[in-house]
């Protein structure tokens, strides 16, 4: 609908971090609304998102680079915004709680619309390094379904997510993985693929805590990770503190056509 076409001029070019932590920190803050001391769990989750975003404009289209899917891409199609609990046995993932919210616009010349309607996958290991439903020289985790999942973008182009702050593995930075489809039953569908970083003072910081402290302290920082370069510095997922874990929402402009 024309009411909620915004004009803007697309932002394709590498951003200074400056530039890039002024964006997407201004889009994470604007999402955030109260949440009651001592919350935890879905209570937490419950009251974070069933409010309305107080904020009236919507956000610059930012067109992020794209970033390889990895080795542990699984397409189960697990519908669900909780990506913690493994439905294979019940259990669930421990960690620092993270809600994190996805915003897709399409991008059409100087015109920015929510687009909904797509398929939103997030997918990243425990606080141990493991990823689910894979083997690997470290792990066989074949058949369990922990932090995977998608969701389908709303009338916004919001696409929501519980699940916990990411550990560590051998050769990588703190990452998770994420890929949006607007038709993934056709060829003809357009998908976009990359990945989120963090603040190394805030992985620091929730690394020194239980689970992740059992892995150890982590051998790779961002700037040292080759796929990181290749315009991390645009992927930086900026979140801000709400007890008992973190929230952050991410804008990514696509160009579909």
């Amino acid at each position: 609908m024309k009411r909620d076409m915004v004009k803007y001029t697309p932002v394709n070019r590498n951003l200074s971090r400056r530039e890039m932590l002024g964006l997407v920190g201004t889009t994470a803050a604007a999402v955030l609304v109260g949440c009651e001391r001592g919350q935890s769990g879905s209570s937490w989750w419950t009251s974070l998102w069933s409010r309305k975003p107080t904020v009236t404009a919507m956000p610059p289209c930012i067109v992020r680079p794209e970033q390889t899917e990895g080795p542990y891409f699984v397409d189960d199609r697990l519908n669900r915004s909780d990506i913690r609990s493994d439905p294979s046995d019940g259990s669930v993932k421990e960690g620092v709680p993270l809600q994190l919210a996805l915003r897709v616009h399409q991008i059409s010349g100087n015109d920015c619309t929510p687009l909904a309607g797509v398929m939103v996958d997030v997918w990243h290991c425990d606080a141990l390094g493991v990823y689910s439903d894979v083997r690997d020289r470290s792990f066989d985790t074949r058949g369990k379904k922990f932090l995977r999942g998608y969701q389908v973008t709303d009338t916004q182009g919001t696409a929501r997510f519980l699940t916990i702050y990411p550990g560590w593995y051998p050769g990588r930075a703190v990452h998770i993985h994420f890929k949006i489809r607007t038709h993934p039953e056709s060829r003809r569908g357009y998908e976009f693929t990359s990945q989120l970083y963090f603040d190394e003072a805030l992985t620091d910081q929730i690394h020194a805590q239980a689970p992740y402290t059992a892995k150890g302290h982590r051998t790779l920082r961002n700037i040292q990770d080759g796929i990181f370069r290749d315009g991390g510095e645009q992927l930086i997922l900026q979140l801000t503190r709400q007890p008992p874990g973190y929230v952050g929402t991410f804008d990514i402009g696509l160009q579909t056509t």
